[in-house]
């Protein structure tokens, strides 16, 4: 593939934000063009009535989403949603504007086909993002926009609440589904909010502005979805789970990056030199199943879990879905494998549902749970 011998390689040489940036501002602009969107689209989707899913009241063209982090703003689902993906999930949005972390702050470690990252929630802030949506038309009416929605840096942790219901109030008419994200390492004290007192107090108000909101538009309720890190403990992990089904979110997201650094083939002295951030990618893969698979049994058919963390082909997908995950997402994935990543993931899954004798990604749903 043109993305794995040369594109990667020569971009790989620049600065990764930069890239980043400059790699989908040509990509828009290519896809500004007539005709190319539907061509682009043609070549990257795989169209089978076997990968369509339901998932929390949506359907889903098929299992495989781009996880929040690389459209953080907003700026480009449609373009990336020609790719192939069922879903986009743009942010993380905060409820102020605030530029992240000080550069540079995303680090690829090419020997174990992961990132570190302290962006830092950098974005233009809830109500630039609307705005834009507001101004911004799906590609296709069936493409699924999910929003990522995270605490302002400079808010306190005791006033969270507050910040996260601007952000969910001011994006509400452009979501599909939002993800509650508490579990980045990468804003000061974020994480604290994982504990069972202040997230129970911070879901519930979301879901009562949720039926405020929905019953104001005449409209059913959003999906609220809440996004967890892959590093907490088993107690921990029973406790969100019983969390999610106390407040009666749609779905749990699994997993966000890792503080861990385990096991890396990167030189030691490169790692400690990149310093703080989340770990994605490769060294994810197992413990993120891992956290799926438990999430599911604990969840007991309860709620919906999207599987997210070390899926880098068609394979780690495919065991993402059997060890419990109705959707997954990818994003490192996507930076290591290319624009066509999509496609073969998703021509990989229809290969194991039919080797297996399955209909549906749904029949294949925790198989392997353990």
């Amino acid at each position: 593939m043109f993305w794995r011998s040369v594109g990667r390689s020569v971009l790989f040489k620049l600065p990764a934000e930069w890239t980043h940036h400059f790699s989908m501002g040509t990509f828009a602009g290519l896809s500004s063009l007539p005709a190319i969107p539907s061509l682009i689209r043609s070549q990257y989707t795989v169209n089978d009535p076997k990968l369509k899913t339901e998932c929390f009241g949506l359907s889903f063209s098929n299992p495989v989403g781009l996880a929040a982090g690389f459209d953080k703003d907003a700026k480009w689902f449609p373009e990336l949603a020609n790719l192939g993906f069922s879903h986009i999930e743009v942010g993380t949005l905060t409820g102020q504007a605030q530029p992240g972390n000080p550069k540079p702050r995303l680090f690829r470690l090419p020997a174990d086909q992961a990132i570190i990252n302290r962006m830092g929630f950098n974005n233009e802030g809830a109500d630039a993002a609307a705005k834009r949506l507001a101004s911004t038309p799906k590609a296709r009416a069936s493409d699924v926009l999910g929003i990522n929605i995270g605490k302002t840096k400079v808010v306190p942790v005791d006033e969270a609440t507050d910040d996260y219901l601007f952000s969910f109030e001011r994006l509400f008419s452009y979501a599909d589904y939002f993800t509650i994200n508490v579990s980045s390492p990468n804003t000061p004290g974020l994480r604290e909010l994982q504990n069972r007192e202040p997230l129970i107090k911070l879901l519930n108000a979301l879901q009562d502005l949720n039926a405020q909101l929905a019953a104001d538009h005449e409209i059913a309720r959003k999906p609220i979805l809440l996004k967890i890190a892959p590093d907490l403990g088993d107690g921990q992990l029973e406790d969100i789970v019983s969390i999610v089904k106390e407040t009666k979110l749609s779905g749990l997201i699994a997993t966000n990056t890792t503080i861990a650094r385990d096991g890396l083939k990167s030189p030691s002295a490169t790692v400690e030199g990149i310093g703080n951030g989340g770990l994605s990618g490769a060294p994810l893969t197992v413990r993120s199943r891992e956290i799926v698979s438990r999430a599911f049994k604990l969840a007991d058919g309860s709620f919906p879990i999207i599987g997210v963390g070390g899926i880098m082909n068609g394979d780690d997908a495919w065991e993402m879905i059997c060890s419990g995950a109705s959707l997954v997402q990818i994003y490192t994935g996507f930076i290591y494998g290319g624009p066509s990543i999509v496609k073969e993931i998703n021509k990989t899954i229809l290969r194991r549902l039919n080797e297996s004798g399955l209909n549906s990604v749904a029949e294949a749903v925790g198989r392997n749970a353990n």
